[in-house]
């Protein structure tokens, strides 16, 4: 069945200058005559902001991911809901930061999933009649529960459903919604069948099978995340290449490595070949000038798994890694391609983060539009109309104790309430190597006061660090 595309509609919320509505005004005919676009997401699991080439990487090859920046809108601003895996992917699918969102850290997700009246975007983009599928790592709700992916908007999920299981890349099975798909290959601890190429292998062919509809593809990858394995085909390239002066002996969640650098650069280099085959198939299905493909990363770099982010220079000119409210911990790439209507080689600093994704994909959906988010639409920077994008006046978030808040240039870090803060202006010291909170305690009181003000408790997920094992 093939469904009629309806035209992409901008609104207008909470503009308050003349000029904005201005360029509003002018911009409006060329909107409305466009189409819905098929839009597809993929997330790297614990890519640092200086892993891509565009992003000033040196060392590792990501040819078609450089290539894809060239070919539209690169943001050297953008953050991640949070600092590890299961609150950022909270924060992307609800629209709400760490301070609202319904999970806020890895510690009891499990057993804490998403709930009925959490909304998740995808739900909003499947009534609006997109088919919808994820692949990868979801973290927000198993079988059984109310987070699963099916009961928020997903016509199909294949991959992990756990994210425990997911630190494996020779798992024994993979979840087809709440079927088990077996991997024969993999038992008794055997390597044959590497999972990243199952996943990517059911996103291009659910991408085949609903080309004649408007389709969103969810990829949560698992690359580079924690455990260091790649196949020898992509392991061949970095084998050598480098000293490794590091050799990791195994841990009971991730086996031993003993070229850590070479295995890391080499699950980045893979990574970018599967965009690469994700945007050879659109160009295959003529669906390229219809599609916005969108490559993030869901937080820092992480030294999980003997993984080397200091040598890499991973974090770039930042400072900190995953689990660390510095910005290495927090800002992450954002490359956006739609060759139609995102034009080639734009840098944008405009601040964003993951509360944006939920409107920004719901707006280009035509879907109906959700009261209470965190985020705003980015699609009049998307399509170049920056005078007419909507500011935000923080970002927020908080973790196991620890909390950060940015407004404007400025940013305050605590690593915990009995914690003094730390001020920081960004556009003096992108590096967070000064703290000036007893420069400017004026500012720095204000923010401290934004940081109650930007959450409301969880007896789910209280800020503050777990209890220790007695």
């Amino acid at each position: 069945m093939k469904i009629t595309k309806l035209p992409l509609k901008l609104r207008l919320v909470g503009w308050h200058f003349l000029s904005v509505t201005a360029a509003w005004s002018v911009a409006q005919p060329d909107l409305v005559a466009a189409e819905r676009p098929n839009i597809v997401y993929i997330i790297a699991d614990d890519l640092g902001y200086g892993d891509l080439g565009s992003y000033g990487q040196r060392l590792i090859r990501t040819p078609r991911l450089d290539r894809m920046a060239e070919e539209g809108m690169r943001f050297t601003q953008h953050y991640a809901g949070s600092s590890s895996c299961a609150p950022a992917r909270s924060v992307l699918m609800t629209g709400l930061h760490t301070g609202h969102t319904r999970i806020r850290s890895n510690v009891g997700g499990k057993q804490n999933p998403l709930r009925p009246e959490d909304t998740a975007f995808p739900e909003l983009l499947q009534a609006a009649g997109y088919a919808t599928g994820g692949f990868g790592k979801w973290s927000l709700g198993d079988v059984g529960s109310t987070g699963a992916p099916w009961k928020k908007g997903f016509d199909l999920f294949f991959g992990y459903l756990d994210q425990t299981l997911a630190h494996r890349y020779y798992p024994e099975f993979l979840m087809r919604n709440e079927e088990r798909v077996e991997i024969p290959e993999n038992r008794g601890g055997r390597r044959g069948v590497y999972s990243p190429d199952l996943i990517v292998q059911e996103a291009l062919r659910f991408v085949r099978e609903h080309r004649e509809r408007p389709f969103f593809v969810y990829l949560p990858v698992t690359l580079p995340h924690a455990e260091l394995l790649v196949p020898e085909d992509s392991l061949a390239e970095y084998v050598d290449k480098w000293p490794e002066p590091k050799l990791f002996s195994g841990s009971g969640a991730y086996a031993a490595q003993d070229k850590p650098r070479a295995a890391r650069a080499a699950m980045i280099t893979r990574l970018d070949r599967d965009v690469g085959r994700l945007l050879d198939l659109l160009d295959e299905l003529r669906l390229t000038e219809k599609t916005l493909v969108m490559f993030t990363s869901d937080n820092g770099a992480a030294t999980a798994g003997g993984a080397d982010p200091e040598f890499f220079k991973s974090s770039g000119p930042l400072r900190g890694l995953k689990f660390s409210f510095y910005e290495g911990g927090i800002r992450v790439p954002l490359i956006a391609r739609w060759p139609s209507r995102i034009a080639q080689g734009v840098e944008s600093p405009l601040v964003t983060d993951f509360c944006d994704v939920f409107p920004t994909f719901t707006e280009l959906a035509g879907a109906r539009p959700r009261a209470g988010l965190d985020g705003v639409s980015l699609v009049p920077t998307l399509l170049g109309i920056p005078a007419a994008q909507a500011p935000r006046a923080v970002f927020y978030w908080e973790h196991l104790g620890e909390q950060a808040l940015r407004r404007g240039d400025w940013k305050i870090r605590r690593a915990s309430v009995e914690q003094p803060v730390e001020l920081f202006n960004l556009a003096q010291d992108v590096g967070e190597t000064r703290n000036v909170a007893g420069q400017h305690p004026v500012i720095a009181a204000e923010l401290t006061r934004l940081l109650a003000l930007s959450r409301i408790d969880s007896a789910a997920f209280p800020n503050r660090p777990p209890a220790k094992k007695k």
